[in-house]
């Protein structure tokens, strides 16, 4: 596959280093193909159209084949997102145990739903089908940290004192 010469500069050179080094643990470039894409998007925040071109090229998928695969897994966002991620749980069991409040209060905290980023780019709130924590339903992940069981209360605690260098 051949891509004009901006499309392979756009990934740059430690990027294309972590991705060759991931995907010698796979038989075939394409078997790690979203496992590159997760490196690229934790090192620029998310997967835009060049950048999905650019990891296409790299792994030698049809951008349209890698463009499916990054749609299906709601971890790859293909638009920009906040700075700080909270994903919520949205479970049978987190919504007995009551994520609707933590929703709720993130509602009003931040004025946004869920599937909405705050106006300054801090935060961004997701709903995530199972976070795998029933056993500490209801529960979130704060960028890359797994909390629960948590009251409404609880998790203004925590964002206060986790997200506090960014967070009002």
């Amino acid at each position: 596959m051949s891509h004009s010469k901006d499309i392979r500069s756009m990934l740059s050179e430690h990027e294309k280093d972590m991705i060759n080094e991931e995907l010698s643990h796979y038989p075939t470039k394409r078997a790690g193909a979203v496992e590159a894409l997760m490196i690229v998007q934790r090192q620029r925040g998310w997967i835009s159209d060049d950048l999905l071109l650019a990891v296409a090229d790299h792994v030698d998928m049809a951008p349209a084949e890698l463009d499916r695969s990054a749609t299906f897994y709601n971890l790859i966002f293909r638009q920009p997102v906040g700075r700080h991620l909270v994903l919520v749980c949205n479970s049978v069991t987190c919504w007995l145990m009551g994520a609707d409040r933590l929703r709720e209060r993130l509602r009003s905290r931040f004025g946004i739903d869920a599937g909405e980023t705050s106006a300054d780019s801090r935060i961004t709130v997701l709903p995530n089908v199972c976070l795998g924590a029933c056993d500490r339903a209801p529960a979130v992940l704060i960028d890359e940290t797994l909390h629960g069981p948590l009251t409404a209360d609880e998790l203004d605690r925590l964002l206060d004192s986790s997200l506090s260098e960014t967070l009002p």
